[in-house]
């Protein structure tokens, strides 16, 4: 529960997104349908109204349930979202799977928001970075300042949880929605990243939610398939004839073999 001065800093934080917002003649904002890009779309239309477009890349490394969920919630929400096709899996440097694979998957998606603010004279390139992802070190803000995107959840001092209440009292439907990286997190570092490794992850985490569960890794080990759930769902995966239903789900998306987490999954560490 937040408290009256919580609640008076999250109100304040919120009016110093829209003061951010406010000044902009036109923006493409980079969009996901993950709680920030979504919250950031969803007040920067109500700040500017159709002076901002979302943009969804679309890629083999973007799940189809995640890409469907993108575009219901704009649409129930009627903002405007177009679709592109990016084709960072035909870069080796992304393929190669390297420790900065995002930086190269990020690079894309902005080079073409680039282009695209250039051909129609948009001013402004936004993306959902938040304050808490300034305390880590990620690949994407590199590609970021290349290509001179701005982050206003971060230079609004918004964190994660702060924008899930705001989205939260806002009525929207993402405010719980679970954090869901691209499939190309689940491969082992170094190993290199493929339509059929990634197609076989998805069929895999899609059979897993099937079975009633709502965090759901697939780790691709090569051969090997390592599932973590969330640790509050972990036990279930101890109920024996659940176990051999995962276990066949997971052999037939591809697997050779199929390993159980008994921890959990963490969220911190591996994506």
């Amino acid at each position: 529960m937040y408290s009256h001065s919580d609640m008076a800093t999250l109100t304040k934080k919120s009016l110093r997104l829209e003061e951010i917002l406010r000044p902009w003649s036109s923006a493409l904002i980079a969009y996901s349908g993950g709680v920030d890009s979504a919250f950031l779309l969803w007040t920067a239309h109500k700040v500017l109204g159709n002076r901002v477009t979302g943009i969804l890349g679309d890629s083999p490394s973007l799940p189809r349930s995640e890409h469907q969920a993108a575009l219901a919630f704009a649409s129930h929400h009627q903002l405007p979202v177009e679709v592109i096709s990016t084709d960072e899996l035909n870069n080796p440097n992304y393929a190669a799977n390297p420790s900065n694979r995002c930086f190269f998957c990020r690079s894309e998606l902005f080079q073409r928001m680039e282009s695209l603010a250039t051909e129609r004279n948009v001013s402004v390139l936004a993306y959902g970075e938040n304050a808490d992802d300034a305390k880590e070190i990620r690949a994407g803000r590199a590609a970021a300042g290349q290509f001179k995107v701005v982050a206003p959840l971060r230079d609004a001092d918004l964190t994660k949880n702060e924008i899930r209440q705001l989205a939260r009292e806002a009525g929207l439907d993402i405010s719980e929605k679970p954090a869901s990286p691209c499939l190309s997190s689940r491969l082992a570092p170094g190993l290199p990243v493929s339509m059929e490794r990634l197609a076989a992850v998805e069929k895999a985490e899609t059979a897993v939610r099937a079975r009633g569960f709502r965090i759901v890794r697939v780790r691709h080990l090569g051969k090997k398939a390592l599932l973590q759930v969330s640790p509050e769902e972990t036990p279930r995966l101890q109920q024996p004839d659940l176990r051999n239903e995962l276990m066949n789900d997971l052999l037939a998306s591809g697997f050779l073999e199929v390993e159980f987490d008994s921890t959990g999954y963490q969220g911190s560490g591996l994506r």
